[in-house]
């Protein structure tokens, strides 16, 4: 137990505002997107910069608390928020600065990706970012960070420069290629394991309009359209992002609908996509010429905060007849309308390029990516919808690598053991053991797809 005169001056020695159990603003202070978390930490500290974190950090460390640490609160796990401890708020520290002479922007992890994308497409420059544009940049980018740009350009996490963060013995780090080089590997891939990230520095590229939108059809010719999607992703070039989903259209028409993105010269972008539209009569085609920070929004009103999401995934070797037959029979029976399986591809091209041992990401010859998703917006229907994205996904496994990218992980609890793991693969695995073992060797941050200290590590640290 602390002290209340101990958490008063805590409190009282942060620049931004606190919010405990019981104080007005708590419910909405601890609040986060997947409606299904329902947390109740002491206390949630916003912090208004890095002495803020350093404080919270060292706070909790002296006095034994459970630490979540919070930037956009996008994660389906709810690793966010924590029960009983402190919630390290970050979402209010959103600063950037956009070089648009270097091409490079220094961000704050309070940012969300639309935030982000809107001061860059002010100079015309984006970096790949995530594709629901209420998502937060820090957590995307630690995890790896694919979206429409990461075929051409890389994974956010490629496109990371260096890093600021404060580890858990409070101290404040630089990390990038000059500096503190392991960790920065560490990073890139490996979540937020090592340390609070306070700054982010990106490369960006030139992104002018795209061409992109979604065209939809009826869910009866579901089949067809898997079958066109595997056709044309399967020879795309790298301005090519698309993404294949069976779901229901806010008016309730079911749809399979593709989500696209071209990001090249607007002209070839339509010769490119031409097959996807071409599958007979659209109930919906809204693909053309767009600004990229609307493409980034596309999807927003499909994924709204407050919803009940349970999430499995995994990549796929190949969108194989079989796995074509098991989607379209298992989205039939989805049991409320927004429940939907997703196949995306935004993979490959320069993703794959990336020299294996340059980042902690793991997967990189993965093509495609599958997810089943059982939502409702009724917490009653959460446990049916839970039990089919289950089943869903363990149909799908005989066309799965085995790996998953660390970003859709849910809890552990529901994951099962050895699924970090398998993120990463066993060597890339053993190398960020020996990163947590030199930087929280006590494990001070695990809401996350965490990566646990060895044994021995933490026998030394408490000796």
């Amino acid at each position: 137990m602390i002290s209340p005169s101990a958490i008063e001056e805590f409190r009282t020695s942060l620049r931004g505002p606190t919010v405990c159990l019981g104080e007005a603003g708590y419910d909405e202070a601890r609040k986060v997107w997947n409606g299904s978390v329902d947390k109740r930490p002491a206390l949630v500290a916003r912090c208004a910069g890095v002495g803020d974190v350093i404080s919270c950090v060292n706070f909790a460390r002296a006095n034994n608390l459970l630490v979540a640490v919070r930037g956009g609160g996008h994660n389906v796990a709810g690793n966010a928020v924590c029960d009983d401890g402190l919630v390290i708020d970050l979402s209010r520290m959103k600063g950037i600065r956009v070089d648009p002479v270097h091409r490079t922007a220094r961000a704050e992890p309070g940012l969300t990706w639309r935030e982000f994308d809107r001061e860059a497409q002010v100079f015309g420059l984006a970096t790949t970012g995530g594709q629901i544009s209420t998502t937060g940049i820090a957590g995307l980018t630690l995890g790896g960070g694919w979206g429409y740009l990461a075929r051409r350009y890389g994974l956010s996490c490629d496109n990371l420069l260096s890093v600021d963060l404060v580890t858990a013995d409070g101290q404040f780090l630089t990390a990038s290629l000059a500096e503190n080089a392991e960790l920065f590997w560490g990073v890139r891939g490996g979540g937020g394991n090592f340390g609070v990230v306070t700054s982010l520095e990106y490369q960006l590229h030139t992104v002018g309009p795209v061409f992109a939108g979604i065209v939809a059809y009826p869910i009866q010719k579901g089949k067809t359209v898997l079958e066109l999607f595997r056709q044309v992703t399967g020879a795309a070039p790298d301005e090519l992002a698309c993404d294949i989903v069976l779901i229901n259209l806010p008016d309730g028409t079911p749809i399979v609908g593709m989500n696209i993105c071209y990001n090249g010269p607007i002209a070839e972008g339509e010769r490119v996509v031409r097959p996807l539209r071409s599958a007979g009569s659209p109930v919906l085609d809204q693909v053309g010429p767009i600004p990229y920070t609307a493409a980034q929004q596309l999807l927003d009103s499909f994924y709204p905060f407050g919803l009940h999401s349970y999430w499995k995934s995994s990549f796929l070797k190949e969108i194989s007849d079989g796995a074509i037959d098991t989607m379209v029979t298992y989205c039939g029976r989805r049991p409320t309308p927004i429940c939907h399986g997703i196949i995306e591809h935004q993979l490959g091209g320069a993703v794959k390029r990336v020299d294996r041992e340059a980042t902690a990401f793991g997967q990189r010859d993965a093509e495609y990516s599958f997810m089943s998703l059982g939502v409702c917006a009724e917490a009653s229907e959460a446990e049916e919808c839970t039990r089919w994205a289950r089943e869903f996904w363990d149909a799908m496994q005989p066309w799965s690598t085995g790996g998953v990218y660390v970003n859709y992980l849910g809890r552990e609890a529901d994951e099962g053991s050895g699924r970090v793991e398998a993120a990463y693969g066993q060597e890339k695995y053993a190398r960020l053991v020996a990163l947590k073992n030199k930087y929280d060797p006590a494990n001070l941050f695990r809401f996350n797809q965490n990566i646990k200290p060895s044994q021995a590590a933490q026998v030394a640290r408490s000796a």
